[in-house]
């Protein structure tokens, strides 16, 4: 039995009640003998525990059902080099109602991936071995290439086919994958992906590091300036700067940044994906945000209906890591993806049905 099949096991033994689609669902499906497939992709990353249950329609999906809780499992993991208990304890609450979800849902095919905390943590196996014990999540730590190729795919499409390459990144909170593409004119062929780098450098361990609540200037600067540095070697192999010169190059943001930039930008009284996914940002609207964000107090940016007491002490750092983007790679806009490495997962289960 594979992993993907354990985990839908495990679920379906959850004395969990039913809702009334999902019963009136297998109620029908039982009736006219047909198959009845769910599926669930999971993504537990330093910053957010992430969930997406789907029902295949074709060569696509579509969403029945959602979850997304910040955890902050990597808090203070850069210091300790440990996953904190407190943190441990939060995540293992989320993963409790993300099993819940899964199991009312009857998902038949699911994947649960973890990316950078638990890639980087002492004890992050002990910690997902109690998971497995108390939710029946068996969660597989994946690598940093997978990680990036799971965002593109997921991204996809969004992705322009007139512009012959890209830049795709996902700002997490431990770390920010990039990817160079090729983009194929016809749609039905995928991205090629050239070259690809994980940085060290997310929206939590560049906030543990700088402080996230009382940003000045000069703190920002400095922020913007390191990651601008650790990128620079990956300009230095491609000569990405010079195709973007001959406008030949697209970006593509899919993080919890770009959104909430996006939400702010739009003035949007709470955060709408509808409303955000897919919509562009030019590079003097996200300076023009960014701007505003650095001359608000923590307790400003508290109250924004975009970004709350969650999202507070990170943003800034989220915005010097786009700023840097900017500043080596000066494209006209960024085009704002609500969606990425779950999409990439569910992408990925419905190939292997």
């Amino acid at each position: 039995m594979g992993r993907r099949e354990i985990v839908a096991e495990a679920l379906l033994e959850r004395a969990v009640p039913l809702d009334s689609e999902t019963a009136t669902e297998l109620a029908l499906a039982g009736a006219s003998g047909l198959r009845r497939e769910i599926l669930a992709a999971l993504d537990l990353g330093t910053n957010n525990c992430r969930l997406l249950v789907a029902r295949p329609l074709g060569r696509s999906f579509r969403i029945i059902d959602a979850f997304s809780r910040i955890v902050r499992l990597g808090e203070g993991l850069a210091q300790s080099g440990r996953l904190a208990d407190a943190a441990m304890d939060r995540t293992l609450l989320a993963l409790e109602v993300c099993a819940d979800k899964m199991a009312r849902r009857r998902v038949t095919l699911a994947r649960a991936v973890a990316t950078e905390a638990c890639r980087r943590a002492a004890n992050c196996e002990l910690f997902l071995d109690r998971v497995r014990a108390a939710t029946g999540i068996p969660i597989e730590i994946i690598s940093t290439d997978e990680e990036a190729r799971l965002v593109v795919t997921g991204c996809a499409p969004l992705l322009d086919r007139r512009t012959p390459f890209a830049i795709v990144f996902d700002i997490g909170g431990g770390s920010t994958e990039l990817v160079w593409l090729r983009v194929p004119r016809h749609p039905r062929q995928p991205p090629q992906v050239l070259d690809y780098v994980s940085l060290p450098y997310g929206v939590v361990t560049l906030s543990d590091r700088y402080g996230g609540r009382a940003v000045t200037e000069a703190i920002y600067r400095d922020m913007l300036t390191e990651v601008r540095d650790a990128l620079a070697p990956f300009e230095g192999r491609h000569g990405i700067a010079n195709r973007v010169g001959q406008d030949q190059v697209q970006l593509l943001g899919s993080s919890g940044t770009v959104t909430t930039l996006a939400g702010i930008h739009l003035g949007l009284p709470r955060y709408n994906r509808a409303l955000v996914d897919g919509t562009y940002l030019s590079i003097s609207e996200v300076q023009s945000v960014s701007r505003r964000l650095i001359a608000m107090d923590y307790g400003e940016r508290v109250a924004h209906p975009c970004i709350g007491s969650e999202r507070a002490d990170l943003v800034l750092a989220g915005c010097a890591i786009l700023g840097a983007i900017f500043m080596l790679w000066p494209l006209r806009r960024v085009r704002v993806a609500d969606r990425g490495l779950r999409e990439g997962i569910l992408h990925g289960l419905l190939a292997r049905r």
